[in-house]
């Protein structure tokens, strides 16, 4: 099955030089991982869209409040400390991801911070997907930015964490857990669009 722009307009909202841009990309992605029954690209599109705020981003946003911060990473900031670093993204990557995912150099966490429309997070995992892909993504982290390689890395995400059989199985909540949290059984950032945006590409995918 193909995914059309008019399918992208209908299911993510975005305006059509953005569902022209993608459905290529997103396409050919997903042949390379069979990601081409209703179910599996429902699923698919329904996390992709979420990620990447409807196709409009494909580099992490983290530019986060105080408040915000204190929400998502409430172990390494307090009150204080998240007054003090509030939207500046890159000294934010640097405290939350320097010393994990592989990050061992200062700057890791900023260079390393997430790309691609499923978002590889840290050196580890552009070492891992880097090398699945063919690409030298540790070196040259952008690349993940294009919308070819946005939609690979995402694809092959996928594959890799075997979301194929949750997607036949219709389980949203467990793919979005796995892509938001990295393990089954928790409940993902922006659940309730996930599955929303599922509710309407089962929908537009079966006319």
């Amino acid at each position: 099955m193909k995914i059309t722009p008019s399918h992208l307009v209908a299911i993510l909202r975005c305006q059509d030089a953005t569902a022209r841009l993608w459905a290529d990309p997103l396409n050919n992605a997903c042949a390379l991982y069979q990601i081409d029954t209703p179910l599996r690209l429902a699923a698919f599109l329904a996390q992709v869209g979420h990620e990447s705020a409807r196709l409009s981003r494909v580099v992490e946003n983290l530019s986060y409040s105080a408040t915000a911060l204190q929400r998502t990473w409430s172990s390494l900031f307090d009150a204080k400390t998240a007054a003090e670093y509030a939207h500046q993204p890159e000294r934010i990557a640097n405290v939350a991801y320097n010393g994990r995912l592989g990050n061992t150099a200062p700057g890791d966490g900023w260079k390393y911070r997430g790309r691609g429309l499923i978002q590889i997070t840290g050196k580890t995992n552009y070492t891992l997907y880097g090398g699945l892909m063919g690409l030298d993504l540790v070196n040259t982290p952008s690349l993940l930015e294009s919308p070819k390689n946005a939609a690979i890395s995402a694809a092959c995400f996928w594959h890799t964490n075997g979301l194929n059989a949750l997607a036949d199985l219709g389980d949203i909540q467990s793919i979005g857990s796995i892509i938001n949290t990295g393990r089954r059984g928790r409940t993902p950032n922006g659940a309730a669009e996930r599955q929303a945006l599922y509710q309407v590409a089962l929908k537009v995918l079966a006319e």
